[in-house]
């Protein structure tokens, strides 16, 4: 199908494309002609990213991680979307506008493209996530075309859960140059955050999860990780208090 891109009337002088654009309160956050998600492990593996992920050089409430949401990318054709199954940006507000949480992310409103993209590859979306298709003339260009060649995104991550083939891709000159992976693990430098693969398990799950990890080398915690270590703290604490003849609730 083709698509006749969108005429804007100019200003004198032009206005900027936030202004005169579609927000994300006027472009639809779902098409009841996708497909659902096709399994639990597309709902459960971006939850790990996005819980697990903390960035020394941003704070929480300035990046934002989006998970099977519309992503907006052409002023040309704002109604063109993809649906990254996770992705992050930085420098951006956690809420949009620092008040709303997001319908979906249109770039020309955000003014930053996604740094980080992950695609969980399955049968159906495999080949267009790694750009193996070519769309007719005058339809929306594949994912890869989107992520390489408009937004620019500098890391392209895909993973695959039936064979746990993990891939990742760095932009260079304008084009994807895939990276070398020793040990399952991503070092990002622009972020100092790693992405591992992690044999654990998560939601009951025993399986390769996609992981975060820090400089040392050790995978970043969940909540509920934390927690259970902070619980376990407190009772050494106590334990060694009681060692010292000291009651811990007489404290």
């Amino acid at each position: 199908m083709t698509t006749t891109p969108l005429h804007i009337p100019q200003s004198d002088p032009p206005r900027p494309p936030r202004e005169i654009l579609p927000t994300m309160y006027d472009l639809p956050s779902e098409n009841p002609e996708d497909s659902g998600l096709p399994d639990e492990f597309h709902d459960h593996q971006p939850e790990l990213l996005s819980i697990t992920l903390k960035l020394a050089d941003y704070s929480a409430d300035n990046f934002f991680t989006g998970k099977d949401l519309n992503l907006y990318y052409n002023v040309r054709h704002p109604n063109w979307y993809k649906r990254p199954d996770w992705f992050l940006s930085v420098g951006v507000p956690r809420l949009y506008d620092d008040k709303d949480m997001r319908l979906s992310y249109v770039v020309w409103q955000e003014g930053v493209n996604p740094f980080v993209v992950v695609e969980l590859l399955s049968p159906g979306t495999r080949k267009e996530d790694l750009g193996e298709v070519q769309p007719e003339p005058g339809a929306p260009p594949d994912k890869w075309t989107v992520y390489e060649k408009i937004l620019r995104v500098p890391y392209y991550i895909v993973f695959d859960r039936y064979t746990d083939d993990f891939r990742a891709f760095k932009l260079n000159a304008g084009s994807y140059e895939p990276l070398s992976l020793p040990d399952g693990r991503l070092w990002l430098p622009e972020l100092q955050v790693g992405l591992g693969v992690w044999q654990g398990n998560y939601k009951q799950v025993e399986r390769l999860w996609l992981r975060w990890y820090n400089e040392t080398g050790s995978w970043l915690p969940t909540p509920a990780e934390r927690a259970e270590t902070a619980e376990s703290e407190l009772a050494n604490l106590k334990s060694l208090l009681q060692a010292k003849g000291i009651d811990p609730t007489q404290l």
